[in-house]
């Protein structure tokens, strides 16, 4: 933690309320979103309870599943939800426009520039908590590989055709959501908490009641006071006023109300089955629909607080200006969304259950290059940010003082100004050290050359983006008087050395190169027998 959050901790504290930790919105917000907000039974992460789904705010639609130890159920469960999610993503996947790709030529081994198709936009799907995006993960890992009756017509409990589409988007959806910067998927409480600090913990901030009771506070009371009763009020029945963001369930509901609901869910099945008459099949039919009811009723209960919950966020986010490089981030969201797309309809297999050595490398390199992208990224559009990193000797701000025209040596002499800043900040600098600024968009390189007046001012040498003449171009060069900021670290990553192809790993990573042994497509898991 930065030292300025540390401060908008104490901040809160002291007067109550959350205090803001961006002045910009860092996250893409679609037009539409689809919000998710789950439910599963406790000590069964594979079984899910219900779900509220949907786009509009005002009607969302209702999934449950009576018996969750019923497979059949759970598959009417995830078909019903495949029903709402398809639709929803199939609606971009047909909206393209013209992008321009550098590919390798397969003949020439050149890097040419291509036009191809890109999705005009993204689904994107926000869930309450970071929770629900690792069930969305293990849904999807318990989906892909589902087979159907079509695919194999001697499969026990075959599913039906959509499931395994959906359980590859929602991997895809997933892995996604483990790119830094990327907005595809969406917990509430992590979009909330980047952009505001509370006076509780990271952790308890994952309950959304309790943050949003620190970011906006009921009329006379402290965000601490509204967060506690966030967290503990119950009502006359013993139960959580404000459930939590989920998936998971308050024992006392589970002991309570939902156990007692389900075994007379399970005792009126069991009686229409045995009815002898079409009249007793009747009558105790209406008795395992009011059941059904029931349990419908219950999930409501415990979801319809959080959806609303999950909208007011959404509401106080909007209100924040989105920041500059947003949607050049939500552009690689719509290039990854293209390209699964693209694999789905090629007939390509699901994601595997464990990447090879060289996927598995370039994923792990993508998120730490992504992540350093953020990080600058955020603090290059939020002023806010930035003051976090110059307080830690990252970046300095000030104002020029003097500027000197000088020039490299060689026999084509470049221009290679002196200047001088005037600054409060204390950065960590050395020796030639590189430090950047941002022109037009692009970082502008200049070189530490020494201290002034006790570290009071700092001469930098400019030593690029001022073209190619003898002379710096217009604007390419600050001038006395300009305030400017720069950092130490730099504002676009390099890429990393190139790996071996997958059928040239070396037999340490893998190897040596032979007929891959495929794994069977559905073996039984501990996750499918619950």
């Amino acid at each position: 933690m930065s030292l300025i959050s540390t401060l908008a901790r104490l901040e809160a504290v002291s007067t109550g309320r959350a205090q803001p930790a961006a002045t910009v919105r860092h996250r893409h917000l679609g037009d539409r979103p689809l919000v998710f907000v789950p439910l599963i039974t406790a000590g069964e992460a594979g079984a899910p309870l219900g779900a509220l789904v949907g786009t509009d705010r005002d009607a969302p639609r209702l999934l449950v599943v009576p018996q969750p130890r019923d497979r059949d159920l759970r598959f009417a469960f995830l078909a019903d939800l495949a029903d709402v999610v398809l639709p929803y993503v199939d609606a971009y996947a047909e909206v393209v426009e013209a992008a321009e790709r550098t590919e390798t030529d397969p003949e020439t081994g050149k890097r040419v520039k291509v036009e191809v198709d890109l999705c005009a936009d993204a689904p994107q799907l926000i869930v309450p908590s970071r929770a629900g995006i690792d069930l969305v993960r293990l849904l999807g890992r318990s989906m892909r590989f589902r087979r159907t009756a079509e695919q194999d017509p001697e499969a026990p409990y075959p599913a039906p055709p959509r499931v395994p589409l959906l359980g590859r988007w929602l991997t895809h959806f997933g892995e996604r959501a483990r790119v830094p910067g990327s907005s595809l998927l969406l917990a509430m409480t992590d979009v909330l908490g980047r952009h505001w600090a509370t006076g509780q913990s990271s952790l308890e901030d994952q309950h959304l009641g309790a943050l949003l009771a620190w970011i906006d506070p009921p009329e006379g009371m402290t965000g601490a006071e509204a967060a506690l009763k966030a967290e503990l009020e119950r009502d006359a029945q013993g139960q959580l006023t404000c459930p939590p963001a989920g998936p998971a369930t308050d024992p006392a509901f589970d002991n309570k109300l939902l156990a007692p609901a389900i075994e007379r869910y399970d005792r009126a099945r069991t009686a229409l089955a045995a009815a002898e008459d079409g009249l007793e099949a009747d009558e105790r039919l209406g008795a395992l629909t009011s059941a059904e009811q029931e349990i419908r009723d219950l999930v409501h209960s415990r979801t319809r607080p959080t959806w609303d919950a999950v909208w007011r966020g959404l509401d106080l986010l909007r209100e924040l200006p989105e920041g500059a490089h947003v949607e050049e981030r939500w552009t690689r969201d719509r290039w990854s969304f293209t390209g699964h797309r693209d694999r789905v309809l090629a007939g390509e297999p699901p994601q595997p259950r464990r990447d090879d050595a060289v996927t598995a490398a370039n994923k792990l390199a993508t998120r730490e290059r992504e992540q350093a992208r953020l990080e600058a990224q955020e603090a290059l559009d939020d002023p806010l940010v930035m003051a976090g990193r110059r307080l830690a000797g990252e970046a300095f701000a000030g104002e020029v003082t003097d500027v000197v025209m000088a020039y490299s040596d060689g026999k084509r002499p470049s221009p290679r100004p002196l200047v001088t800043v005037r600054t409060d900040d204390r950065p960590h600098l050395g020796e030639r050290t590189k430090v950047y600024r941002s022109l037009g968009g692009k970082p502008q390189s200049a070189e530490f050359v020494a201290d002034e007046e006790d570290g009071a001012c700092v001469v930098l040498r400019i030593l690029d983006k001022m073209g190619r003449g003898k002379e710096p171009e217009p604007g390419s060069v600050p001038e006395k008087g300009d305030r400017v900021c720069f950092t130490l670290f730099e504002h676009e990553q390099r890429g990393g050395a190139k790996l071996p192809d997958p059928e040239e790993t070396p037999w340490t990573h893998g190897g040596p190169p032979g007929e891959a042994t495929l794994e069977a497509a559905d073996p039984v898991t501990e996750e499918d027998v619950l």
